[in-house]
């Protein structure tokens, strides 16, 4: 008995059909490279949030501590004086370096979350850069 060929699988008539066309062969290798650089890159810019997001946390920490301290010295420091003039001089005096402490913390702040947003924005800016020079380079090979 004669021995029947083997069908073509699937993917074998469809590379063929492909080399009969004459289409563009796929490079799985670069398309997996070019993902792999997107998911580094995201990664990168999602690190330098979370830095930036950690910083923001340990200076809000050290402002209350700080805060904390000011107010228990003020506390301990405190001494009704007989004079009226003297009480409403000593609180004015605390409640405006209260408010220039905080308008100097919150500039910090402002400060942190900007630069870690700046970073992670640039992050991702300098991989859309690449991808479309890899893009285009992949173009012109062609």
């Amino acid at each position: 008995m004669a021995k029947q060929p083997e069908p073509e699988s699937f993917m074998d008539m469809f590379s063929k059909l492909g080399r009969d066309l004459k289409m563009p062969q796929v490079d799985v290798d670069a398309i997996l490279s070019h993902h792999r650089k997107n998911l580094e890159a995201l990664e990168k810019s999602a690190r330098a949030t979370a830095t930036g997001a950690s910083s923001i946390m340990t200076r809000q920490r050290e402002v209350l501590q700080e805060s904390l301290r000011e107010i228990t010295e003020f506390g301990q420091n405190y001494r009704a004086p007989g004079n009226p003039q003297e009480l409403i001089a000593k609180q004015a005096d605390f409640a405006r370096k209260s408010f220039e402490a905080a308008v100097k913390n919150a500039g910090e702040v402002a400060e942190i979350v900007k630069k870690s947003g700046t970073e992670s924005v640039d992050i991702l800016r300098a991989r859309i850069k690449d991808a479309m020079d890899e893009i285009r380079q992949s173009y012109e090979k062609k």
